[in-house]
């Protein structure tokens, strides 16, 4: 896993590249984003925490030609965490790549995926000072059903503030007719269900609708779904430094 990244640039010199990376990604999606402009240097003990979902050998859900869920969630977050690094965010993420990230010496699919589980939760709760989220894609038999949904725990009571300003950013910047609400997570949902700090699931879209998951294989939408996700970040911190 990759060490924090600490940035310790002017102010300034964060923001132009910010904006940059801003101007390069999203005026080609011809789409109107929001750029925070409040940028102020992050506590020195505060995380974004980010996981991509599944991995390795699980491939999670996938397209109807094919395209596994898997290497959609890696490359969402690794545009939001280059964000988060250029902002100047501590980040650590729980796989950089197409990984299981169980133990070594770790035999058979059940135990594998156990211990995969229980090293992203480590990950999750090692800092006291943390934002998690992981990254997925949703799937229905039904094909109709498209749009972004958070879901969250309540082992943390941040987590719900999270989920509905991570949605909002969904509404506002990608998906104006999304009407899904947050979700409160179960046991299933065992990363989210069982991070102590604010977390939230992103499920970004829905590989099951023909149109969407032609969206999300797109590179240039999963800069836009990343450019979302942490502009929902932002404002989360934001808002928490008051």
């Amino acid at each position: 896993m990759k060490k924090p990244f600490h940035y310790t640039k002017p102010v300034c010199v964060m923001l132009s590249v910010v904006l940059c990376y801003v101007v390069v990604y999203y005026t080609l999606g011809n789409i109107e984003m929001t750029v925070p402009t409040s940028l102020t240097y992050p506590d020195e003990d505060f995380y974004i925490v980010l996981d991509a979902g599944h991995g390795g050998m699980d491939g999670g859900c996938s397209t109807a030609d094919g395209v596994p869920e898997k290497g959609i969630n890696l490359a969402v977050m690794n545009e939001v965490a280059e964000l988060c690094r250029l902002y100047g965010y501590n980040v650590e993420v729980t796989r950089d790549g197409d990984i299981s990230v169980h133990d070594k010496g770790v035999e058979g699919i059940r135990a594998q995926k156990e211990s995969d589980m229980k090293n992203r939760l480590d990950l999750f709760n090692k800092h006291t000072n943390a934002v998690c989220i992981s990254i997925h894609q949703n799937n229905f038999t039904d094909p109709k059903y498209s749009g972004a949904q958070m879901f969250y725990s309540d082992n943390n009571p941040e987590s719900e503030r999270l989920a509905r300003i991570m949605q909002g950013q969904f509404v506002k910047n990608l998906q104006p007719e999304n009407t899904r609400e947050i979700k409160l997570c179960h046991e299933e949902l065992y990363l989210c269900y069982y991070s102590q700090n604010p977390t939230v699931m992103v499920e970004c879209g829905f590989l099951s609708n023909p149109d969407e998951a032609e969206k999300l294989k797109n590179p240039i939408y999963q800069k836009e779904v990343a450019f979302t996700i942490f502009s929902g970040i932002n404002e989360y911190i934001e808002g928490k430094r008051g």
